[in-house]
């Protein structure tokens, strides 16, 4: 089969290699769409990081080149032993991370955080390929009638779901939404579906404001010298009650720590490229809650993010093309110096 591994920085070859054969608990996916994400473009750009490829990581096992891809979704071609539920013939999207079901963490439904987690295409070999070995835990039936492109998208969007939860937003809140990039559109689109609150996204102008707006942004406001004073006009004495950082740019956490309310909450998503220096004294003196988040959780958002993406516009807004695995290489370039702005998947059969 075909597959996209992942060698080195800056080192991505199509490569021949065999169709895996899946284990007890897995099924044999036959890769339909295949995203790719920041965490690729910079494994791509300055790794590896992450990825497995000069140490042996210490639960999968895997060391050396790795297929590439962990957003995908496929139809089963082939089953081992018991497939909870699933048959051959299933368009099923997977959410990648691989949880014991066992551990503490998991016992309280936060297997984003299992001792024992991997995650396909970051860990071990992923989904950026013809064919690839899922366990079935990490399943989701593809609803009739849900395109493959947008489905195609649905890892990804559970991961915004999964913050929109960590923000601790509650009904009537103002938020503050800073980056409207795909994970700051994943997030909007996550706190839209699960909250009645009044989200503001700021960004540069163009278009990826315009399409916050479209997918249900109260307000915008675009970077520049007036942007704290119209986002203090936007809220007012009452103030704002939670601010979800989702560029990753150097210094909005202390950006958010400055203008959040007393006793707000403060979500960091966006990873900064360099360490980043915080004023603490206004953390403690405010009461000011910051929390982070991880990946998602399958069971709880996974099968809501299909929903939308069956209800909503949100696929038609961010995909920006599909295009065959010959075109990674390029592709990740693009995305690591800023030149895509939306999502890209990949058609293995192309």
């Amino acid at each position: 089969m075909k597959a996209a591994v992942y060698h080195a920085s800056g080192d991505v070859r199509i490569e021949e290699r065999d169709v895996p054969t899946p284990v007890a608990g897995e099924v044999l996916l036959k890769i339909l769409r295949s995203g790719m994400c920041g965490t690729d473009a910079s494994e791509y750009k300055s790794g590896p990081k992450i990825f497995a490829t000069q140490t042996k990581h210490p639960i999968s096992g895997h060391h050396g080149p790795m297929i590439l891809g962990h957003e995908f979704i496929g139809e089963i071609v082939g089953t081992f032993g018991d497939a909870a539920g699933f048959k051959v013939g299933d368009v099923v999207a997977s959410g990648a991370g691989i949880s014991c079901g066992k551990c503490k963490r998991c016992k309280e439904m936060r297997t984003n955080l299992c001792e024992k987690y991997v995650t396909l295409g970051l860990n071990r070999d992923g989904g950026m390929a013809e064919f690839v070995a899922v366990p079935t835990s990490t399943l989701v039936k593809v609803p009739v009638g849900l395109g493959l492109d947008a489905a195609g998208i649905a890892q990804p969007l559970a991961v915004g779901l999964h913050a929109a939860r960590r923000a601790e937003v509650r009904d009537g809140d103002k938020v503050l939404l800073i980056g409207a990039g795909a994970i700051g559109t994943f997030v909007l689109a996550g706190l839209k579906k699960l909250f009645t609150a009044e989200v503001t996204v700021l960004d540069f102008g163009g278009s990826r404001l315009e399409r916050a707006s479209r997918l249900g942004a109260d307000h915008t406001v675009e970077v520049g010298e007036n942007a704290e004073t119209q986002i203090k006009d936007i809220f007012g004495a009452a103030g704002i009650d939670v601010i979800i950082e989702a560029s990753g740019a150097p210094g909005q956490l202390q950006f958010a720590i400055g203008l959040v309310k007393r006793g707000g909450n403060i979500l960091q998503v966006g990873l900064p490229s360099t360490k980043q220096e915080i004023d603490v004294h206004k953390i403690v003196m405010s009461e000011i809650n910051i929390q982070t988040t991880l990946a998602h959780v399958c069971d709880q958002d996974l099968g809501l993010a299909l929903e939308i993406l069956g209800t909503t516009t949100l696929a038609a807004e961010l995909i920006e093309g599909v295009y065959p695995l010959s075109e990674i290489s390029n592709q990740l370039e693009l995305l690591g110096t800023g030149k895509i702005q939306g999502k890209v998947l990949f058609d293995p059969s192309l």
